[in-house]
C-alpha cells in the first residue's frame, strides 16, 4: 500500500480519535459539573474528624473525609445538601451553593451520659454480653465487595500506592474471605517496600471461632475482665440507639501483649458499633539483617453500619502500622503504612464464580495484583473510587517519578528489599 494512504488514514484516525475524545471528556463534564471539597471538624477543639461519613440528600453519591478530615464530592447541580454523620458525633447537613472555596464542615460531640449504674461493673457486663451477641451470630455470613486503598510513606513521601477491589465474604467480627477482582499498583523506588499489608485487614477479627476462648487474648472474650482495664466513658446518644464508649487497656500482669483503644457497644442489642486498638506488637522483620524496626505500632479501627437486625455487616476498616528503621551509620528512617478498606454492595448471596479464600502470608499483594488486567476504565468511572479520592499530595508524588506507569503496565520485577515474617 502507497505511504501516502497510509499518511491519510493515519490522520483520518487521528481526527476520529480526537472527537471521541472530546466527546468523552463533553460527557464527563456535564456528568459531574460542580466539584465540593471541604474537610470535617470537632465544634469544640477545632481538631479534623478522620473518615466522616458525607453523602449527597437524595441521591446515593457520597464519599468519606480522608485521616485529617478533608473531602471532595462531586455532584450535578447547586445547591447541595450534604448530610455528614460520624459515630462520636452529632450528625448534621450543610447546604452547599457554590464551590469557589472549601467548605469547612463542624460536628458537635455526640451527647454523652453515665446511666445509674455501678461503672466500673457495667463495662464488664457490656463487654461480655458483646461477646457472646458476637459469638452467637458469628456464623450469619454476608456477601458482597470491598474497596482497599494502600498508601505507604518513608519519611513522609509517600512510596507506594496499591488498591484493590475485592469479592468479599464477611461476617459480624472479621473478614472471612476474599478474591480479586481488580486492582492496581504504584511505586517508587525505596529502601523497604511492603507487599503483603493487606494480610493485616483480611487476617484480623473480633473472634474466630478456630481459637481456642479460654486461652484467647482478645477484648471479646470469656477472659476480658481478667486480662483488661475497663472504664465506661459514658452512652453516646445517636439517634434511635444508645451506643456505650468502653476504653481499654491490658493488665500489667499480662506480660506477653500490650494493647489499648475503645469499643462501642449498642446497651440494647450488645452489637458492636466500633473498635478501635493500638498495640505495640508487631513481629514482623526486614530481610536485610542490618535493618532493625523500632517503635512498632500497629492499628486497627473497625466500623459496623447501623443495621436493624442481630446482626451488622462491615462497613470499613482502618489498618495502620509505623516504625522506626534503624540501619547503621545513618540517620533512621520514619516508615507508615495505612490502609483503608470500604465496603458496598453488601447483601446475602455470594458472587457467582467468585472463590473466597483465606489470608495467607505466602500470598503477595503485588504477585497478585499482577496476574489481574488492569481496566483503565473500571477506574476511572468507579464510584466507589471516587468516595475516597487520592490525596493531592499523594498523587503529585507519583507523577513527578513518573511512577503511575505501573498502573497501566506490568513492570519489570526490581529486587527490593521487602518485610518478611
Amino acid at each position: 500500500m502507497p505511504l501516502l494512504t497510509h499518511l491519510l488514514r493515519y490522520r483520518a484516525a487521528a481526527r476520529l480519535g480526537a472527537m471521541l475524545l472530546l466527546l468523552l471528556l463533553s460527557a464527563s463534564v456535564a456528568q459531574a459539573q460542580y466539584l465540593i471539597r471541604g474537610v470535617t471538624i470537632d465544634k469544640d477543639t477545632k481538631e479534623p474528624i478522620p473518615f466522616t461519613s458525607i453523602g449527597v440528600k437524595g441521591t446515593t453519591a457520597g464519599t468519606t473525609s480522608n485521616a485529617t478530615g478533608e473531602f471532595t464530592l462531586r455532584v450535578p447541580t447547586l445547591p447541595a445538601t450534604l448530610m455528614v454523620s460520624e459515630l462520636s458525633h452529632q450528625r448534621d447537613s450543610v447546604v452547599v451553593t457554590s464551590v469557589d472555596a472549601p467548605v469547612q464542615i463542624t460536628l458537635a460531640s455526640a451527647n454523652i451520659v453515665l446511666p445509674e449504674v455501678e461503672i466500673k461493673s457495667y463495662a464488664a457486663t457490656l463487654v461480655t454480653r458483646a461477646y457472646s451477641h458476637l459469638k452467637a451470630n458469628y456464623n450469619r455470613p454476608f456477601y458482597g465487595k470491598a474497596y482497599y486503598r494502600q498508601i505507604t510513606r518513608l519519611d513522609n513521601d509517600p512510596t507506594e500506592l496499591q488498591e484493590m477491589i475485592w469479592n468479599v465474604k464477611s461476617s459480624n467480627a472479621r473478614i472471612e474471605g476474599t478474591s480479586l477482582a481488580q486492582a492496581r499498583y504504584a511505586a517508587k523506588d525505596a529502601i523497604i517496600n511492603f507487599r503483603d499489608f493487606s494480610f493485616y485487614t483480611r487476617a484480623y477479627g473480633l473472634y474466630d471461632a478456630r481459637v481456642d476462648s479460654l486461652k484467647s487474648l482478645a477484648l471479646l472474650s470469656p477472659n476480658a475482665a481478667d486480662n483488661y482495664i475497663l472504664e465506661l466513658v459514658g452512652v453516646i446518644q445517636q439517634g434511635d440507639r444508645d451506643v456505650a464508649e468502653i476504653s481499654f487497656e491490658t493488665s500489667p500482669k499480662l506480660k506477653s501483649y500490650r494493647a489499648k483503644g475503645t469499643v462501642w457497644i449498642d446497651v440494647d442489642s450488645y452489637k458492636v458499633a466500633r473498635f478501635h486498638i493500638t498495640t505495640p506488637t508487631f513481629t514482623g522483620s526486614a530481610n536485610n539483617p542490618t535493618y532493625t524496626l523500632k517503635n512498632t505500632k500497629l492499628e486497627f479501627d473497625i466500623v459496623f453500619q447501623n443495621t436493624p437486625g442481630p446482626v451488622s455487616p462491615l462497613d470499613h476498616i482502618n489498618t495502620s502500622l509505623t516504625f522506626d528503621i534503624d540501619r547503621p551509620g545513618v540517620k533512621p528512617k520514619r516508615m507508615n503504612v495505612s490502609a483503608y478498606t470500604f465496603f458496598f454492595d453488601t447483601g446475602d448471596a455470594p458472587t457467582p464464580g467468585a472463590a473466597y479464600r483465606k489470608p495467607a502470608l505466602q500470598e503477595k499483594d503485588l504477585d497478585e495484583i499482577r496476574k489481574t488486567t488492569y481496566d483503565p476504565e473500571f477506574w476511572a468511572n468507579n464510584p466507589v473510587v471516587k468516595r475516597t479520592p487520592l490525596e493531592d499530595e499523594v498523587a503529585e508524588s507519583f507523577e513527578k517519578k513518573g511512577a503511575f506507569g505501573t498502573m497501566v503496565k506490568k513492570p519489570a520485577v526490581k529486587p527490593t528489599r521487602k518485610l518478611q515474617r
